[in-house]
């Protein structure tokens, strides 16, 4: 992924720092109000300080010049006043822009993580999760740090310095063109600095996703990195993507080096020049004291607004490569229902409310209007990022599992198995092809109500940091509770929740791993049930257990099997026997379809794949 968007990047000579920033209004939108009011205090705070020149003059040329103990005593209590005068106006600013600030990070964190859930399975197959995870949280930080800081004061540090330029050219113009030599280098070496810091910037932040990514499978694969004492050679790949970072932000460094280096040295030997012709000028008696002192004074004051513009345009750059890598996740088109035509009674809905009993309700497999079980025509489909010369992974399947009945799918690895029980509940779509609930396509239905409608149970079980309890019944509606909790469990042969320090409300821990893989499967199992679906979905969910638990499971699983439409991905010759009828799949093809006994005594292939015999006694129909 840190290629594909670093090439984007490279692609892209034009990209603007401003037009990307701007995608950031929506979020800034609601809180501009008090934005504006904070940059606004900023400003007034920036040239407060620009007063303390004019009131040395003052000071200088007045009650020094005429030894006034009493006005120094008032100039230095002016000083003090306009002293406090900036300090709380700048504590006002940073009052203003906390809490609005903390909210768009917030509202912008939360709509990434929805976006997220609405992405099609694609995406993530594609994406790192250390890419993801890196933009929900170093990007979004430096985007309110931008908006917290350098946003401000690049506007502040501009109007400070236009203010600054116009009093020193008002007080001495000469002084003010020496001071004003500078300007045309700094300017030009920003512009460089910008372009070159873009490139480094983004790379930076690409490789600290990349490092996070390793950081995370690291942590999630520690039980396969110790058990094959693979801890040094991880150890050395995250050290050689450190170093490679570690060198991305020395070239930052140096970057930012260059450009201070220019602001700083250019502007103080101005300054220094316009001392000494200064100082000529006073002797000379054609500038008096107060005036220089004033125009020195105010020379100061506009060392740090010119000696931040380096850091503000690095900053402001690394949030507008934290913009683009954002809206690059938010750009993705998100699975997207069609809507129905006006007027038109929403289909799935009605499948939902006819077919369909509602969530933890007993079922008793009442026929619905045109029921007609699970239907695939001619349904053929290829991964997005396949070669476009290759063989579709599924090529026109056609398969009908009849109402209450349930399918076995056989096939050897690969031949697409997971992937054909993956289009029912739209994980992928279809390429070509109808997929078909009681008549109703799939494609025409909310994806809400047809995950209502179809539960699964993958041969992986994924479980969350949450407690047993929570994690079966996020299969089942809201408002489930303990008896369909129970029901699910016992179903799934998963009465060990029960023995755990905290039974059902015992937390599982990340992905699960506190469990055995049969415990893990048997759970994921019950959350499949535990909704009591319309249709079911199992790819091949008791291939973690042993042979007594699978004898258990398929005993009570027989009792669910019955009130439900079901097609179940099989390995082994006990979960095919779950099935009213089996499907072999062969090179994305449907190649037979019968009972158990039936294929054994007439497929050569199956034969091999439920025996292990070599197939040479395949029928010839069958070659």
């Amino acid at each position: 992924m840190m290629s594909t968007t670093h090439a984007a990047t490279e692609d892209h000579p034009d990209r603007s720092a401003v037009r990307s920033l701007l995608r950031l209004w929506p979020y800034v939108r609601p809180v501009r109000i008090r934005l504006f009011t904070a940059a606004g205090v900023a400003v007034v705070a920036s040239c407060t300080g620009l007063v303390f020149p004019l009131v040395l003059k003052w000071m200088v040329d007045g009650p020094v010049a005429d030894r006034d103990t009493a006005g120094v005593w008032l100039g230095a209590l002016y000083l003090l006043l306009l002293g406090f005068a900036e300090a709380g106006l700048f504590g006002l600013r940073r009052w203003l822009v906390a809490r609005p600030l903390s909210r768009v990070e917030a509202e912008m964190r939360a709509d990434l993580y929805r976006h997220l859930q609405r992405l099609p399975v694609a995406f993530h197959d594609r994406w790192p999760s250390g890419q993801l995870l890196s933009r929900g949280t170093t990007d979004l930080m430096l985007l309110r740090m931008f908006l917290a800081f350098p946003l401000t004061f690049l506007l502040v540090n501009a109007v400070t310095i236009l203010a600054g330029v116009i009093i020193m050219l008002l007080q001495d113009w000469t002084l003010g063109l020496v001071i004003l030599g500078p300007a045309v280098p700094v300017i030009v070496m920003c512009v460089v600095f910008e372009r070159r810091y873009a490139h480094v910037a983004r790379l930076a932040q690409d490789q600290v996703g990349d490092l996070t990514t390793v950081v995370e499978e690291s942590v999630l694969g520690i039980r396969i990195i110790k058990g094959f004492g693979r801890h040094r050679s991880q150890a050395r790949a995250f050290r050689a993507l450190s170093h490679t970072l570690r060198g991305t932000e020395l070239h930052k460094a140096r970057l930012l080096s260059m450009i201070w280096g220019v602001i700083v040295t250019l502007p103080e030997l101005a300054l220094g020049a316009t001392l000494v012709l200064g100082t000529v000028q006073v002797a000379d008696g054609d500038l008096s004291a107060g005036t220089l002192v004033a125009f020195l004074s105010t020379a100061l004051a506009l060392r740090w607004p010119v000696e931040s513009i380096g850091f503000l345009l690095a900053m402001s750059q690394e949030a507008a490569t934290a913009t683009e890598r954002y809206f690059e996740v938010m750009d993705e088109t998100p699975e997207i229902d069609l809507m129905p035509s006006a007027g038109a009674p929403q289909r799935g809905a009605r499948l939902y409310q006819s077919a369909a009993p509602p969530r933890g309700a007993p079922s008793h497999n009442e026929p619905a209007p045109e029921i007609d079980g699970i239907r695939f025509s001619s349904v053929s489909f290829r991964y997005p990022d396949a070669p476009p010369d290759s063989p579709p992974t599924l090529d026109r399947i056609d398969l009908h599992i009849k109402p209450g009945e349930s399918m076995a799918l056989v096939g050897a690895t690969g031949t697409g198995k997971t992937t054909l029980t993956a289009l029912v509940p739209r994980l992928h779509e279809v390429t070509s092809g109808h997929i078909t609930l009681d008549g109703e396509d799939i494609t025409a239905m909310p994806r809400e109500t047809l995950r209502e409608l179809v539960a699964m149970a993958f041969e992986e079980p994924t479980l969350f940091s949450a407690s047993v309890g929570e994690n079966v019944l996020m299969g089942a509606e809201e408002g489930a509770g303990e008896p369909e909790l129970e029901r699910a469990l016992a179903v799934a042969q998963a009465d060990f929740a029960h023995a755990l320090p905290n039974g059902t409300d015992t937390q599982v821990g990340e992905q699960g791993l506190s469990l055995s893989g049969g415990q893990r499967q048997r759970l994921a199992l019950a959350r499949a049930v535990v909704g009591r679906p319309r249709f079911l979905v199992l790819d091949d969910p008791l291939s973690a257990l042993d042979v007594h638990t699978e004898a258990a499971v398929e005993a009570a699983l027989r009792h669910v099997l019955a009130d439900t439409t079901a097609l179940i991905v099989a390995h082994r010759p006990s979960t095919v026997l779950l099935a009213d009828r089996v499907a072999l799949l062969s090179d994305g093809r449907i190649t037979a379809v019968g009972t158990h006994q039936e294929l054994l005594r007439t497929n050569a292939e199956y034969a091999y794949l439920m025996s292990g015999s070599e197939p040479h006694d395949r029928p010839e129909d069958e070659r």
